[in-house]
């Protein structure tokens, strides 16, 4: 076996462990060769847990079979195809997505999305546009009017119409 052969190999995942600091790894490698407790390194805040099957690329410093890590792994059967030269995504075996595409858009896909925020959620644009309901379990204040604690001018006894919120308009 020359030292190149040594040194790099192609498997797919067995198992894995994301329970330590660096993800550890047990792959099945070319002719059956199965490596255990193999570190898997991943870019500086980006982490998965790789499911069997997956595919990776194995290095073998020095050509040392006995401490073998993974450079990359990825997974066939889930990745997104048909991305233009540029784009970017991340997604999971269940769909979900975050496409960040051509002409500065990007895209959310899933079932819910969750965001907590400490101190605030800040939307700087122009216009907002949903679909379905807003459900809200507080105030929502609307051009300085409060949809909840708000007083009406000109209001009249009965079924007649109350003027405008004090404060806002029609």
């Amino acid at each position: 076996m020359s030292l190149l052969t040594r040194m790099l190999a192609r498997g797919t995942v067995v198992l894995a462990n994301s329970a330590n600091k660096l993800q550890t790894l047990q792959m099945r490698l070319t002719a059956n060769e199965v490596k255990g407790n193999m570190e898997h390194f991943e870019p500086y805040g980006f982490t998965s847990h790789p499911q069997a099957g997956a595919e990776g690329i194995a290095a073998f410093l020095g050509g040392d079979r006995s401490h073998g890590v993974l450079l990359v792994v990825a997974d066939r059967r889930y990745r997104l195809q048909s991305l233009k030269p540029g784009e970017v995504a991340i997604y999971t075996d269940e769909g979900d997505r975050i496409h960040f595409k051509r002409g500065r858009v990007i895209d959310i896909e899933t079932g819910t999305l969750n965001i907590r925020a400490s101190k605030a959620v800040n939307f700087d644009t122009p216009q907002i546009t949903q679909s379905g309901e807003i459900v809200s379990q507080g105030d929502q204040v609307a051009g300085g009017v409060s949809q909840i604690h708000h007083p009406h001018g000109g209001v009249q006894v009965g079924s007649g119409q109350s003027g405008a919120a004090i404060g806002g308009s029609t």
